[in-house]
């Protein structure tokens, strides 16, 4: 049997983890002979461990112990100890003749002073007036995962991300402070290393990631102008610093298993549900049982019925899946060239059997010094990865789905034959065959294979003192294939010939941008910085597809399509556009006190009409360093507080090319007998087409308090989006329903807070730190193409979100003493009973309402930290609580109708008059009124992630030959608290909009894993 260590772990990595466990529990603390000793502690006296201690100038150095000691041994010439640490100030003590040191850290609770990253550059924290909010490597290394956008949920406040299910290498769904386009792209910006992606970061590796900063308002996302609307996410690499070069190595392997189960019907409960579904309509007679069932059901379910069989057709598709990473790193260089570079190979299989995702991936970044005045460098990210279950990337849809298909098999059939033979026919039902046939191997294959090469490029020209010119240029090329067979024994064809599909996408995009920055200080109390930018960016995206039926050989797959018997329409496409900027920023403070940020993007994009591809965006922001000032600078509690305020204009460019101009498509004609192809306009063009744009205000507080035991950042803003790109309807008498035009206003206001805490932080090295995110955020239509009017055949209401659920409301189940009543409403006892609105006595249409949206009234997360002599535990909880969801799960298997396996639910029967499910009843296909039964309350609370580690005292490090080493384990996702999981029957309710009807379980993930540095 094989075990999910086997599946996740090579052989030689157990075998080092042993090795490293049995030798480090025989090693005998010792340090070798020492120089140089001595004791580092805080302002309280009490012991700092994991302080650097280096000899200035040289590669020589190390870490303080547990408590607080240190010995190295300093080369003769030696003049001079760097002290630093983590959130302390870092000092330099003169060696001379002394051989023993007792140093005190100062903390450094100007953590306001900490850089960031912005747009095009970087600046303190006291410094900065937008809004921005960052999470660091830690935070990210916390969590094993192959998309970085993940590391976000929870840790940024403004950001709901979110994730449906659980398949290998599946993406998430990122949006920054609610929604504001309705047909335009939601999606954030990104930008890596300074240079804007059009594919995404999905292929970037985690571990090579040094922070992300994410620009929230229109001061910080300005900048980026007709890109910004949706907020900027800024992701920084690591580089090489000067000295040591540094080897390392990470790795984490573990397994996945699902987080509970679909609780569908059992044989016995099956066969009951089908006899109250005759009997709902008089056509099971309970005075002759054994007859009636022998009527009812066929002879593999009477079977079935006599043995007691059984049959978990979920489970025949699942099973416990294995992850593992591994990443080799060296980082180094000396003072005129410094150097980083990864290679990881990472691999996910699902629970879902057949599907995985296997990533390789390579990154080299380089900075030189060529003299005093020129520097040039690079970020270079190659990336191969195998996908095994997905939607296809070029064309969309495709994922291999079987779960659904599982969850509906009738559990009295006979899967397996008595010499377990496979039955591709489990009962006589056509349309219903095997779900186990569906993972046998090469039955099913979906598959995508991505090439990507990514380059940052930039030289770097030191004009005079404070001004500078940079150049940066980043290429970024995606060649993806996708591929997908389905075989004769499988559902979807039902031993028909087999079919094959295979798509090519190939995507080049550059980015060229000219910048040119000033940054002077006047008479020590004006300081001036200013950034002058243009940029050109061009994509050039083409794709082509190809299908056939009727495969010839089965193990051909899809790689000899020519060889099928049929083939369908191929087709191909090309996409291009093109974004030209000018781009303008000053900053400017007086005393550190003052900060005044003035922001004017000029952008013309190719996708707009000829009389709008130009549009200027413009922001203003102000800060003021309250804590500076004469008044508070004597209170001894109040570390740092700063005010700002921003107000800004931001565009979204996301609407697909060539949008503005009327289309051609082909059309058929008949020529007298004789058909022919011909072609007409398929869409109206719009040459006066703009940009959408959406003007936010924001005002914000940071603080720090108490000599940084209390910090964090507040905000409150509103976004107004006008000029929405949205169709207007037409009079059908044109020949076109709808044009593409500029017309209707939606809304977006919200609070954020993010708070940061250290509870405790004792003399016996006892720390305990928490880190604290909310989110609140209200969006609302205000105007659509007919002004402020609902559109209830889109399902848009003024008012309300951009997605509200608009349906009957359902009140119950008619009981037999409402008979009268429910007859009134032309129903019977054992439907849905929903409410008549209005109050007309009838139901129809106008009885529909607004039932909710899937925007939450709050997310948030919290994080607690707790570290003690080498060990560190933390455990992150994330909450998404107030919103609806809808749920496919309760319409596609709970039709009751007695075909089909359910949901085991408590449905309606004279003896059981409840008010949960409508009775079963054969002559409808699903129950009257079955749409109100998908919608749920979407709250629920998730532990994300628990996380225990070890870091190896210096003196056990020096012995096994390494300048670092800690051993952890942690769990990810192992509970999720939520009503739609334990009352009524679901999966996860973690999802963009609905809980698709294939959607797989989610997991729970036990990974244990290294880091070691030498």
């Amino acid at each position: 049997m094989t075990t999910p260590y086997t599946n996740c772990l090579p052989k030689a990595i157990l075998l080092l983890l042993l090795l490293l466990a049995a030798t480090v529990t025989r090693l005998v603390a010792q340090q070798p002979g020492n120089a140089i000793s001595g004791k580092i502690v805080d302002a309280k006296g009490s012991a700092l461990p994991g302080v650097t201690v280096q000899v200035k100038g040289t590669t020589t150095g190390t870490s303080t112990g547990p408590d607080g000691t240190f010995t190295l041994q300093a080369p003769p010439t030696a003049t001079e100890l760097v002290i630093s640490s983590i959130g302390y100030t870092p000092q330099t003590v003169t060696i001379g003749s002394r051989r023993q040191f007792s140093v005190t850290l100062q903390e450094d609770v100007k953590s306001l002073d900490d850089v960031v990253v912005v747009g095009y550059g970087t600046q303190k924290k006291s410094q900065t007036t937008g809004a921005i909010s960052s999470v660091t490597s830690r935070e990210i290394s916390e969590l094993p995962i192959a998309d970085p956008r993940r590391a976000l949920q929870g840790r940024a406040a403004g950001v709901d991300v979110t994730q449906a299910g659980s398949r290998p290498g599946q993406g998430v769904t990122v949006r920054i402070r609610g929604r504001r386009s309705i047909n335009a792209s939601n999606e954030p910006l990104y930008v890596v290393d300074g240079i804007p992606l059009a594919a995404g970061i999905d292929d970037i590796n985690p571990n090579d990631i040094a922070s992300m900063e994410v620009l929230k308002d229109a001061s910080a996302t300005a900048i980026y102008g007709s890109r910004g609307a949706n907020g900027v996410v800024l992701v920084t690499t690591r580089r090489g610093t000067a000295g040591k070069t540094v080897v390392s190595y990470d790795a984490y392997g573990g397994f996945s298993q699902a987080l509970g189960r679909v609780d569908i019907m059992n044989g016995a409960e099956f066969a009951e549900m089908k006899r109250e579904s005759r009997r709902a309509v008089g056509n099971y007679d309970d005075s002759d049982p054994a007859a009636a069932d022998r009527r009812l059901f066929s002879a593999v379910e009477l079977e079935g019925i006599e043995q007691g069989r059984s049959i978990d057709y979920p489970s025949m598709l699942l099973r416990t899946a294995g992850i593992q990473s591994h990443q080799v790193g060296v980082r180094g260089g000396s003072e005129k060239t410094q150097f980083a570079i990864s290679g990881n190979f990472f691999k996910e299989n699902g629970i879902l059997k057949t599907t995985d995702f296997t990533r390789f991936t390579f990154r080299i970044n380089l900075d030189h010094q060529i003299n005093d005045h020129f520097q040039v460098g690079t970020s270079t990210l190659g990336v191969y990865s195998l996908n095994n279950g997905n939607d296809s990337p070029v064309y969309g849809g495709g994922r291999f789905s079987p779960f659904g298909g599982a969850l509906n098999e009738n559990p009295l059939g006979k899967p397996y034959d008595e010499n377990g033979n496979l039955i591709f026919l489990p009962t006589p039902d056509g349309l219903r065959s095997n779900p186990a046939a569906e993972v046998v191997p090469g039955a099913n294959i979906v598959e995508t294979r991505t090439m990507r090469l990514f380059n940052s490029i930039y030289a770097n020209w030191k004009i005079t003192d404070g001004l500078q010119y940079r150049l940066n240029f980043g290429p970024d090329l995606t060649n993806e294939r996708f591929g997908s067979f389905t075989g004769s024994k499988t559902n979807a064809r039902r031993l028909a010939p087999a079919t094959a599909r295979t798509e090519y996408g190939q995507r080049f995009n550059y980015t060229l941008e000219n910048i040119l920055t000033y940054n002077k200080t006047f008479k020590d109390v004006h300081t001036l910085g200013v950034t002058a930018l243009h940029s050109i960016q061009r994509d050039r995206y083409e794709r082509a597809f190809i299908d056939v039926n009727g495969v010839a050989a089965e193990t051909q797959e899809f790689y000899n399509l020519g060889q099928a018997s049929t083939f369908n329409t191929p087709g191909t496409d090309l996409r291009t556009w093109t974004l030209q900027s000018f781009m303008g920023r000053v900053n400017y403070d007086f005393k550190g006190r003052y900060l005044l940020t003035l922001t004017g993007r000029y952008d013309g994009s190719s996708r707009f009409g000829a009389n709008n591809k130009y549009g200027f965006f413009p922001s203003v922001a102000l800060g003021w360093n309250a804590s500076d000032e004469a008044f508070l600078k004597n209170v001894s509690w109040l570390d740092q507080l700063k005010v700002r305020a921003s107000y800004g204009v931001i565009g979204n460019t996301g609407i697909d090319p060539y949008q503005t101009q009327s289309l051609l498509s082909r059309t058929t004609y008949a020529f007298g007998n004789n058909p022919a192809y011909g072609y007409r306009v398929g869409s109206l063009g719009n040459s006066d087409l703009r940009w959408e744009t959406t003007a936010t205000g924001n005002i914000g507080l940071d603080f720090s308090l108490w000599k940084g035991r209390l910090s964090g950042s507040l905000e409150a803003y509103q976004a107004n989006t006008s000029d929405l790109l949205l169709y207007d309807q037409l009079p059908i008498s044109n020949g076109f329903t709808q044009v593409l035009r500029n017309v209707g206003r939606t809304r977006n206001r919200g609070l954020e807070a993010t708070v940061s805490t250290v509870n405790l932080n004792t003399a016996g090295g006892f720390r305990w730190s928490t880190d604290v995110q909310f989110t609140r955020n209200r969006e609302a239509i205000l105007e659509l193409f007919n002004g402020k009017v609902d559109d209830v055949g889109s399902g848009r209401f003024i008012g309300q979100p951009i997605t509200a659920y608009f349906d009957y409301e359902k009140i119950g189940i008619w009981q037999t003493d409402e008979a009268d009543q429910a007859k009134s409403f032309g129903q019977a006892p054992g439907q849905i009973k929903v409410k008549d609105q209005n109050g007309d006595g009838r139901i129809d249409a106008n009885d529909r309402v607004v039932l909710g949206s899937q925007v939450p009234k709050w997310s948030g997360g919290i994080t607690n930290r707790f570290e003690f002599k080498g060990f560190d535990f933390s455990f992150f909880v994330y909450a998404r609580v107030g919103s609806m969801i809808r749920s496919e799960f309760h319409t596609a298997y709970n039709r009751l109708a007695g075909r089909y396996n359910n949901l085991d639910i408590d449905y309606w029967t004279p003896n059981n008059p409840t008010n949960d499910f409508p009775r079963p009843n054969v002559n409808q296909e699903e129950p009257i009124y079955g749409s109100t039964l998908q919608y749920f309350d979407g709250t629920f609370v998730k532990v994300r992630n628990i996380n225990l580690g070890y870091n190896f005292t210096p003196a056990v490090v020096q012995r096994l030959h390494l300048s670092g080493l800690r051993l952890y384990t942690s769990i990810q996702q192992p509970f999720i608290f939520a009503p739609y999981r334990s009352k009524y029957k679901g999966i996860d309710p973690e999802v963009d909009d609905q809980v698709n009807a294939g959607q797989v379980p989610s997991v729970r993930q036990i990974t244990f894993g290294l880091n070691a540095k030498f």
